[in-house]
């Protein structure tokens, strides 16, 4: 079973989403979990990561993976978007997406941010802002080298 498969058929099977991972130098694994779609409320917590770390050191010892550390967190707030649901689920959420090419379509870019819509099909869709209006970008999957939520931060003091 490939390393992929095992740490998702893991993670999955403890009811967390795997995110990302990352082979590092020197044998370092870096895991990212969430929370599936349907629980969007929660956070993750250290709690959650040291869940999941203690279950992955006991997979990895069954199964002989050869790493030096583990390393398991959240996706962060720039959380990045990998799979089709990813896309899906974050509808309506501003994005950065850097294209494999440029695009004829969108003045040859491949840099962009802007909002998400309602995928159609296989196409993805995303309204950024041009000159004094806006455009809607349509790409494919297999188009996008990378893609990150822009996180949302409210600055303000909870006070009133």
């Amino acid at each position: 079973m490939q390393l992929l498969e095992l740490i998702d058929k893991t993670v999955t099977g403890m009811e967390y989403e795997l995110v990302d991972l990352e082979q590092a130098a020197r044998g370092l694994l870096r895991v990212y979990i969430d929370f599936p779609a349907s629980d969007e409320e929660r956070s993750i917590t250290v709690e959650d990561c040291e869940k999941i770390s203690h279950q992955l050191t006991h997979v990895f010892t069954v199964e002989n993976v050869n790493y030096e550390r583990l390393e398991v967190s959240s996706p962060g707030l720039d959380r990045p978007l990998k799979k089709f649901a990813d896309y899906v689920r974050f509808v309506g959420c501003e994005v950065t997406v850097k294209l494999r090419m440029p695009m004829a379509s969108a003045a040859n870019r491949k840099n962009f941010q802007g909002i998400l819509h309602a995928p159609e099909g296989d196409k993805l869709k995303l309204e950024f802002e041009v000159n004094e209006g806006s455009a809607l970008l349509e790409f494919s999957l297999a188009d996008v080298d990378k893609a990150r939520l822009v996180p949302q931060v409210n600055f303000r003091s909870r006070k009133a």
